[in-house]
C-alpha cells in the first residue's frame, strides 16, 4: 500500500513548453506504490519519475492534456509505418530498468544534441540521478532497449524507452536514442512498437503523457491515431472521462 512521504504544489514559475505561460506541478513523493495503485493515478492524468508522481496544477492554463492510445484500434500512418520498418532490424529487449555507463552515455549524447538543436538546458545526469529518475525500483517499471547488432565493434545500444506496465495499461514515460540513428525516426518507431507490445500483452491502452498542441516537442503525440484525451484533472473519487479529440480537419501525415 502506498505511503505518502511528501505532497507539494509548486508556486507558478516559467513554463518549459509555452514561454508566455506560468506553470505549476502537483507532486507526490511515495513509496510502496503497487502497480494497481499507480494505474488508478495514471488514468487520472498522473505521471511518474522514480518515487516522484506529478501532474499539472496550472491555474490559468490547461493545455497539457493527457493522451492515450487504444491498442485495438490504433492504425499507424504512413510515416509511422516507414519508421517502424526502418527500425525493424534492431534487436529489442524488454525488462526491468538498469543503470550502467552505456545507458548514461546514450542519454548524454542524445541530450547534448537536443541542447544544440533545440536550445534545451544542460542536463548533467550522473549515475545516481539516472537511477532515481529512470531505474528506481517499482513493480511497474520496464525498459525497452534497442540494439544494433550490425554496428561496428559489436552490439550497440541505440535507443532506450523508459516505461511502466500496470494490469490494464502501458505507459511510455521517456525515450532517448543515439543521434547518429535519427534518420531512422526511432522515436516514432518506438511508440508503434510499444503499442504492438501492449496489444500482444492484452493491455487496452498505451499512455503517452501530456500533449501540448502549441509545443513542437509534445505536439507529435497527437499524430498517433486514434487516441483519447483526458477531460480535466479528476480527483481520486471522480470517474475519469477519456474522449476522442474534436475533428481538426488536418490531413494524415
Amino acid at each position: 500500500m502506498a505511503i505518502i512521504l511528501g505532497h507539494t504544489v509548486e508556486p507558478p514559475g516559467p513554463c518549459n513548453y509555452l514561454p508566455d505561460q506560468l506553470s505549476s506541478l502537483e507532486q507526490l513523493v511515495m513509496q510502496d506504490v503497487t502497480a494497481e495503485e499507480y494505474e488508478r493515478m495514471l488514468v487520472r492524468g498522473w505521471r511518474r519519475f522514480g518515487p516522484m508522481y506529478f501532474r499539472p496544477a496550472c491555474e490559468a492554463c490547461n493545455r497539457c492534456v493527457s493522451l492515450r492510445i487504444p491498442t485495438d484500434t490504433f492504425q499507424p500512418n504512413r510515416s509511422q509505418r516507414r519508421a517502424r520498418a526502418a527500425c525493424a532490424h534492431f534487436r529489442v529487449e524488454v525488462g526491468p530498468p538498469r543503470v550502467d555507463e552505456s545507458r548514461l552515455a546514450l542519454y548524454r549524447a542524445w541530450h547534448a544534441e537536443r541542447e544544440q538543436t533545440r536550445d534545451w538546458d544542460a542536463s548533467p545526469l550522473g549515475l545516481r540521478d539516472y537511477f532515481l529518475q529512470f531505474a528506481f525500483p517499482h513493480p511497474a517499471a520496464r525498459e525497452v532497449a534497442y540494439y544494433d547488432d550490425t554496428a561496428e565493434g559489436g552490439p550497440r545500444l541505440v535507443g532506450l524507452g523508459i516505461c511502466d506496465e500496470t494490469p490494464q495499461a502501458w505507459s511510455a514515460v521517456y525515450f532517448f536514442f543515439d543521434p547518429a540513428y535519427a534518420r531512422y525516426s526511432p522515436g516514432s518507431a518506438n511508440v508503434v512498437f510499444q503499442v504492438e507490445l501492449a496489444r500482444a500483452r492484452g493491455l487496452p491502452h498505451v499512455y503517452l503523457g501530456y500533449r501540448v498542441q502549441e509545443c513542437a516537442s509534445l505536439r507529435y503525440k497527437g499524430t498517433f491515431r486514434p487516441h483519447e484525451l483526458l477531460e480535466g484533472r479528476p480527483e481520486p473519487r471522480e470517474t475519469p472521462r477519456w474522449l476522442p479529440p474534436e475533428p481538426s480537419g488536418e490531413p494524415e501525415p
